[in-house]
């Protein structure tokens, strides 16, 4: 039995079934700065799945940041989409002055890792703004990589072009937004039907991004979004459970939501928390 003390925050095995925890915005834990370079390398290291977040620059070229503007989450000001490369090297991340990390620095870093590791590119533009200029970039810096990448967004468009130039990049797709405006209109039969046409549709994605609670609400209804899209030969990846008190583990709300999710197999889920989620799970199962 592996040690509580000493969880590294990969996975969580249950009834024969492994469960990936994902370190969100490339965070081990919450208290981790927001994108940082040296949890990345830990997590390529141990072989852990990891997300960012890219957002496009007037180049063509990216920079991992979440936020459409530059001040939330850095000492820059206005729109990223109008900053080109040479902008951006003398910005800071507000989080313990780090510069930014940029495409170019993602590549070269993603040269050696461990096989069993997995990042994940959240792309937060569509392909309107990224148009064929960012693509032919991604092609240029992450044809060759050894890191395993996929490649995930809300835009279709996208990733249906991201398919045609880059095909040995797996591909995800979140249709959480969508579903819950199918389902406040027209319920859970028509988000059955939007889902299945999404997963037979031209992206051919290899994993499915679906919202915990949205999951959770499904299934109480009759609707178990994940085994629909396992059925169908994808995984899903429910995000994002973070724990509101690491130390203590979890709440008894939380482990009501976090056991019923953990029952509908998912095949991997996002956190902030991943070695707390882990520990938590364990002080709970071995009682």
């Amino acid at each position: 039995m592996t040690d509580v003390a000493n969880v590294q925050g990969l996975e969580i095995s249950h009834e024969g079934h492994r469960t990936r925890l994902k370190w969100h915005r490339l965070r081990k834990r919450f208290a981790d700065p927001l994108f940082s370079a040296e949890v990345m390398a830990e997590g390529f290291a141990a072989g852990a799945s990891m997300e960012l977040d890219l957002r496009v620059r007037a180049d063509g070229g990216f920079v991992v940041l979440h936020d459409r503007e530059l001040e939330g989450e850095t000492t820059g000001h206005g729109p990223i989409a109008k900053r080109s490369i040479g902008d951006l090297r003398d910005i800071r991340m507000k989080e313990g002055d780090r510069p930014l990390i940029l495409s170019e620095d993602l590549a070269a870093m993603m040269q050696s890792t461990h096989p069993d590791a997995l990042l994940q590119f959240d792309m937060k533009d569509d392909y309107e703004a990224i148009g064929s200029k960012g693509i032919e970039h991604l092609a240029a810096h992450f044809r060759d990589i050894a890191a395993s990448v996929i490649v995930s967004g809300g835009s279709l468009d996208l990733i249906v072009a991201v398919k045609e130039k880059l095909p040995q990049l797996l591909r995800g797709i979140d249709p959480t937004d969508k579903l819950y405006d199918i389902w406040k209109a027209s319920g859970w039969k028509a988000v059955e039907a939007e889902l299945r046409a999404d997963l037979g549709g031209p992206t051919e994605p290899d994993t499915i991004y679906l919202h915990w609670r949205l999951v959770l609400d499904a299934a109480k209804e009759g609707l178990d979004m994940i085994a629909l899209c396992q059925e169908h030969g994808k995984r899903v990846d429910a995000w994002t459970f973070t724990l509101k008190d690491p130390e203590a583990g979890f709440s008894e709300e939380e482990w009501l939501n976090f056991s019923a999710l953990m029952a509908l197999k998912p095949d991997q889920i996002t956190t902030d928390e991943a070695p707390a989620t882990e520990r938590a799970w364990r002080r709970r199962i071995n009682g």
